[in-house]
């Protein structure tokens, strides 16, 4: 009796579920690799610089060797704080943005102090830079003590009990 070759038994084999393939739909897929985008400064941008939507644009990432930890959205970039100068044409690195502060060294502010239901304000100066929820040194203008309080979304800060 004769028995086929492995090999013609392989080739079959594997006809048949190509075959398989392409008529469920399979082999009509072809993976297109997604443009990827980064966005560039149309402008310089110093340090300080709030950026706006005129400032900037996305472009397509033509070099497939770009080192990554770029942003790819103007959304990402719109009323951020450049960290450092961004020169025109160039990807903007995550790593040079920031959040605007919320509250600036040396501006009046809300101190406000709550205990129970009482609460207690005055005016104050800030004696460094902060984000919300960040923790800072305010100045009473009124007193001249110094005390450390949270800065709260609309800017005031309030200062918590030891």
């Amino acid at each position: 009796m004769m028995f086929p070759s492995v090999n013609a038994l392989r080739s079959a084999v594997g006809g048949a579920i190509l075959s398989l393939l392409f008529i469920a739909g399979a082999g009509s897929q072809v993976a297109v690799a997604q443009p990827l985008y980064a966005v560039v400064p149309t402008s310089t941008i110093f340090p300080g610089d709030i950026i706006s939507s005129s400032q900037v644009m996305e472009v397509e990432v033509t070099n497939p060797n770009l080192a990554g930890g770029y942003t790819s959205s103007v959304t990402d970039v719109i009323g951020k704080v450049a960290k450092r100068t961004l020169v025109a044409g160039r990807t903007i690195p995550v790593s040079s943005l920031r959040e605007p502060y919320t509250v600036e060294r040396g501006k009046a502010i809300r101190i406000m102090f709550n205990v129970g239901g009482l609460t207690i304000s005055a005016a104050g100066s800030a004696l460094q830079d902060a984000m919300t929820g960040d923790s800072i040194r305010v100045r009473n203008t009124e007193s001249g003590v110094t005390v450390t309080g949270v800065v709260r979304a609309d800017g005031n800060v309030e200062v918590v009990q030891k």
